[in-house]
């Protein structure tokens, strides 16, 4: 039996708990041409790049972990309202967050982050 939809989302999630996650920990949950979009920001498109985003996050942040609050998910779509917790410049940072995670056959095709982007700015400005 394969892991539902909502139990994926629910381990990817765990990847952000320390501080740097793995980069092929995290690209292993994607298909290759997956796109990760952080709505305010270009779309980061297929698996290797996602990749490389999330190894370049450890220049301008350490992750501590995310906060779910509240997660539907209905057949391939999974969203989820989320704190997500960084340290940057030494200061513990917050921002509210709704992802959006689309899958097919246990993979994640697509990764929606919707934040407000001036809190963003003003947060890790």
């Amino acid at each position: 039996m394969t892991d539902s939809n909502e139990t994926i989302v629910n381990n990817f999630v765990k990847e952000f708990e320390v501080a740097a996650p793995d980069p092929e920990t995290v690209g292993a949950y994607f298909t290759d041409d997956a796109v990760y979009h952080n709505i305010p920001m270009a779309p980061i498109n297929g698996k290797k790049a996602i990749m490389e985003t999330i190894a370049g996050w450890k220049a301008m942040m350490a992750c501590n972990g995310w906060e779910v609050l509240n997660q539907a998910a209905s057949g391939d779509v999974v969203m989820n309202e989320r704190i997500d917790h960084f340290i940057a410049n030494g200061k513990e940072i917050s921002l509210r967050v709704v992802g959006v995670f689309e899958l097919h056959d246990g993979k994640i095709t697509a990764w929606r982050d919707y934040f407000d982007m001036a809190q963003f700015r003003a947060l890790f400005g």
